[in-house]
């Protein structure tokens, strides 16, 4: 396929390290245009197939993504065993159930035992498993666990609020429902004071979800 310039940010060396065939993706759709009653060769919708190959190269990266790699050398050795918190992390995601979008905040916590992550990778690593296709429940878990071994800390809690179109533009159509979620480990699951800190912390000031 020649290239075409879809007024995106998505760089040819993301395309071609891609796993996901785009090919295949973009008969597909087609096939779903045609499907639905649509003319996939109308003008429109004519590079469409292609628009959405590209999409889900960019939207789906996470499979691709290293969590050694993405960390590299960004673990520095301190002593400092209070509570480090990076909370209102943006994130998208597509739900596996519905392949449509969910967005939302993710917080984390955690309480160092000799070693601190640089700023920049835990919203990195919020990244490697919200691009994909995923349920809350399971990203929540995943960005927790990931931590902890990378890590090793004393202890870990995660919390994320999102907005789900599914609920929103079908089904029972609550527009204003949100979903929350949380894991906890070591420290934030054992000491009922400590969750609480880390609770009260990301509470205040918050905004309300919007889309």
């Amino acid at each position: 396929m020649e290239h075409i310039d879809f007024d995106d940010n998505i760089s040819e060396e993301t395309l071609q390290s891609s796993q996901i065939n785009s090919k295949a993706v973009e008969e597909a759709i087609a096939q779903l245009l045609n499907a639905i009653g649509e003319n996939p060769q109308r003008a429109g919708l004519e590079l469409t197939p292609q628009r959405v190959a590209r999409m889900y190269t960019e939207l789906l990266s996470g499979y691709q993504m290293n969590p050694q790699a993405l960390v590299n050398d960004a673990l520095f050795n301190v002593k400092y065993d209070e509570m480090v918190i990076v909370r209102d992390i943006e994130f998208y995601s597509i739900c596996e159930h519905h392949l449509l979008p969910f967005i939302g905040r993710v917080h984390v916590a955690y309480i160092p035992d000799g070693k601190v992550l640089g700023l920049s990778k835990i919203p990195r690593l919020v990244d490697m498993f919200a691009r994909r296709l995923q349920v809350q429940e399971r990203m929540t878990r995943q960005i927790a666990d990931i931590i902890r071994d990378i890590l090793n800390p004393q202890g870990v809690a995660v919390v994320v609020e999102a907005l789900h179109l599914c609920t929103m533009m079908r089904g029972v159509q609550k527009h204003n429902a949100r979903m929350t979620t949380s894991a906890m480990h070591g420290a934030f699951r054992s000491n009922l004071a400590t969750r609480q800190e880390f609770l009260d912390n990301i509470s205040r000031g918050a905004s309300p979800l919007q889309i």
